[in-house]
């Protein structure tokens, strides 16, 4: 697993719902390594998007890996139709269920040829995730309360990245460290300097002229 390259997952929360497919296929086109997908059910955190059918329906148009993120309550009930959809990262929130049951997502993820993420609320902390850095692929640090897009990026939480990366020197896990929340061209520096490897943004990528050449700017500013 290669931890090192900066690769950017473009959010999709940020795209046009109406043109997905065109969409993806011009964020592909530009750069984009993954496809960040945000899966709320209004209860988890305050607001609703999209469930499997639209994972489902858009993995046809990915020619790279949908990173899904869910940010649901008791996830294992959907572990397996988010893996049925197309979903070739899924990420769970440690505050979302039990310590058995996210143990048993993990090893379902990984058993089907996927990769097993964990993430929590930047008021949550990083201990709480420890335990699990053997058994997952990716940390997923969030630099924002998750439940909508477009919030300011949360200095303080680049501090979890920097223990994360200490800890995948010390031999504890080897784990991609993705960023998620208000990450710009002006906030991308810190969190790449302090170990991150995956970049999630949203209207740092679709904004602006939907075009390949635009996408491809908005892409490239966020890289080292």
């Amino acid at each position: 697993m290669n931890t090192t390259t900066t690769l950017v997952s473009p959010s999709l929360l940020s795209a046009n719902f109406a043109e997905l497919a065109s969409e993806i296929k011009l964020v592909t086109a530009a750069g984009a390594d993954w496809l960040h997908v945000d899966v709320m059910d209004g209860n988890f955190v305050p607001n609703l998007t999209i469930g499997m059918p639209v994972v489902k329906a858009v993995k046809p148009y990915a020619k790279i890996p949908l990173d899904v993120h869910l940010m649901i309550d008791k996830p294992e009930r959907y572990v397996e139709a988010f893996l049925e959809a197309g979903s070739d990262i899924l990420t769970l929130h440690v505050e979302s269920t039990t310590e058995e049951n996210l143990r048993q997502s993990f090893k379902k993820i990984r058993a089907s040829g996927a990769l097993a993420g964990i993430t929590l609320r930047p008021g949550t902390d990083l201990s709480s995730i420890e335990k699990y850095l053997s058994e997952i692929d990716l940390v997923l640090v969030m630099t924002v309360e998750p439940g909508f897009g477009g919030q300011s990026f949360r200095a303080e939480q680049v501090e979890k990245i920097r223990q994360l990366s200490d800890w995948k020197k010390q031999g504890r896990g080897q784990y991609h460290i993705e960023v998620d929340g208000g990450v710009t061209s002006e906030t991308c520096s810190a969190c790449l300097q302090a170990g991150a490897n995956v970049l999630v943004a949203g209207s740092a990528v679709f904004r602006g002229e939907k075009t390949e050449a635009n996408y491809r700017k908005n892409i490239q500013a966020l890289r080292p």
